[in-house]
């Protein structure tokens, strides 16, 4: 653990300064730019400011400040969301974060979804004891976002049809195919419900699993959308899907090409 110790006027003034043209974390070019300093000085005095408990280190190059009434620099990260756009932008908050971000789950997930542009080496890091799950995504196959504020960052987060549009196409999103379930009924009963939309989101990802998922739900939850389910069967592609990979796939559903677990659903063929 490193506990604060003092530092000088000069590196205050700094360090002051930094605060000041920085929002949320301190990337060494950032602050290379605000003190018109040397990147490779920067990088060793914030290196220093780190050893001295002012700043907490996210990974090589990326800090956060130190609350005043903290007593170490090992500190966990205060928001998530602020960490994954600095470290894997382009990307958006997605999933199941994104679910409890507007209220389609009262889960509580400790991992965050987040939706990257980049292919990074490692899927599942933990950086400062704070869990991240990562999902490579095409440019072209980002739409559906909103802006929200996370203290004075702006942060993209999938809006609540492409969250459920994401959690079909990749039921792990969600947590498995069943929670997606209940997120897609909350969905449903929420005054976020477009199903015009979702049909419009799937139609542009062009994943034929979301439909076959899509369809064989609302039939289970939703069998009033009799106009939407058949806007589903009118896009199935060839050849059977799972319902969700990490589930068995003991019972062929033909109407839907989807494969389910026997104890799925009854009286359906």
């Amino acid at each position: 653990m490193s506990a604060r110790t003092g530092i000088g006027k000069l590196d205050r003034e700094r360090l002051a300064a930094i605060l000041r043209g920085t929002k949320g974390t301190i990337s060494v070019e950032r602050a290379s730019a605000i003190l018109e300093m040397n990147s490779t000085n920067v990088a060793k005095m914030l290196s220093r400011w780190n050893k001295k408990g002012w700043l907490s280190r996210v990974r090589r190059g990326l800090y956060v400040p130190v609350p005043l009434e903290a007593t170490s620099a090992d500190i966990p990260l205060d928001d998530p969301w602020q960490i994954a756009i600095s470290l894997y932008a382009p990307c958006y908050i997605g999933g199941w974060s994104a679910a409890e971000h507007w209220d389609l789950t009262e889960q509580l997930f400790r991992t965050t979804v987040v939706m990257t542009q980049l292919s990074p080496r490692v899927r599942n890091p933990i950086i400062k004891g704070t869990n991240f799950l990562l999902c490579t995504i095409s440019e072209k196959k980002v739409f559906g976002l909103k802006t929200v504020w996370r203290g004075q960052i702006k942060v993209l987060v999938s809006d609540p049809t492409r969250t459920i549009l994401d959690m079909l196409a990749e039921p792990r999103l969600g947590g498995g195919i069943r929670s997606v379930g209940d997120m897609l009924v909350n969905y449903l009963h929420s005054g976020s419900k477009d199903l015009d939309l979702l049909i419009s989101y799937a139609e542009k990802l062009g994943n034929g699993a979301v439909f076959k998922r899509l369809g064989f739900l609302l039939e289970q939850y939703a069998p009033e959308e009799k106009s939407f389910v058949e806007k589903c069967t009118q896009h199935l592609t060839k050849g059977n899907t799972r319902i969700d990979p990490k589930l068995p796939a003991e019972r062929l559903i033909s109407r839907w090409r989807l494969w389910v677990p026997k104890d799925w659903v009854r009286g359906v063929a």
